[in-house]
């Protein structure tokens, strides 16, 4: 990934997306030939000159200013996933890669005390994943709420493999479009931060590769905040359910995140989850070769 392409697309594609009247700009006439605000409009409203823009754009953001990016962030009407994600690209673009890399590496593992934590969390999902979408930890009940995905042998488990690559994805995940775009949107903005990771280059590559839907959505520079909201599911144990989810980081541990799901009390989702809970508790019984030793 290159810093400054990413600063170049990604401005490119924030100015397409406004008009002049969203602005507050004159349109002066239908015959614009530039989809969106021209760069000269963007720096009209960044209150700096055409020429220093036109360099930003083109990637060249060294010695940049916080009041400069704020400026840009205001005339594109960036939200904030969006703000964080310029001034990411911004502090990559002056970084060296070695020092663009000195952040922890993350671990693959939760620490024990985490785990408890999980553990502790009874009748709801609960996750710890990291900067790449890999589900690194559950609780009894996540594993069973994400038993499509803990089917495949790989570890760990792969969330973002399992959306694009899995045709299982499509039926597990209601609202599939949505959470396709959702996740795109979270790499993209961890390639922001840290786009010498390694891991998650090649992780891109794979799904480029692999994933026309993955192609698409990247192209476009979007980016997401995951950190509450709602998803449906068609789960194959108990159906149908609605969730809720939280996301909190833990600072202790660079790049991990715990992930919860919850329903509605009384709803037709956790009557679900109560299933699930007990079909997941339930013992197994051992295939018949097994119990004949």
């Amino acid at each position: 990934m290159d810093p400054r392409n990413d600063i170049r697309e990604f401005l490119v594609s924030r100015r397409a997306r406004i008009t002049p009247e969203q602005a507050g700009l004159p349109a002066y006439g239908s015959n614009r030939r530039v989809k969106g605000l021209r760069r000269e409009e963007v720096a009209l409203l960044a209150g700096i000159s055409a020429e220093y823009y036109v360099r930003l754009e083109r990637g060249n953001f060294r010695g940049v200013s916080e009041d400069v990016l704020d400026g840009i962030a205001r005339a594109l009407q960036l939200d904030e996933a969006e703000r964080m994600h310029l001034r990411d690209l911004a502090r990559a673009a002056n970084a060296t890669p070695t020092r663009s890399g000195t952040r922890r590496p993350t671990q693959e593992r939760v620490r024990p005390i985490v785990q408890r934590i999980l553990d502790s969390l009874v009748g709801v999902p609960a996750f710890v994943s990291n900067e790449r979408l890999d589900v690194i930890a559950a609780n009894q009940l996540g594993e069973a709420f994400y038993a499509p995905l803990f089917d495949d042998p790989v570890r760990p488990v792969s969330s973002a493999r399992f959306v694009f690559l899995n045709p299982r994805a499509t039926e597990f995940f209601v609202d599939w479009d949505t959470i396709a775009s959702d996740a795109v949107g979270i790499l993209r903005a961890e390639a922001g931060r840290d786009p010498y990771d390694k891991r998650l280059s090649d992780l891109m590559g794979e799904l480029s590769t692999r994933s026309e839907e993955f192609r698409v959505r990247w192209a476009a520079h979007n980016v997401k905040l995951h950190r509450t909201g709602a998803k449906r599911f068609h789960h194959p144990v108990v159906g149908e359910l609605t969730l809720d989810f939280e996301t909190l980081d833990l600072p202790g541990d660079a790049g991990q995140r715990m992930l919860v799901y919850s329903a509605e009390p009384r709803s037709p989702s956790q009557q679900a989850l109560q299933l699930l809970a007990s079909w997941a508790s339930a013992p197994r019984a051992e295939p018949a070769d097994r119990r004949n030793t």
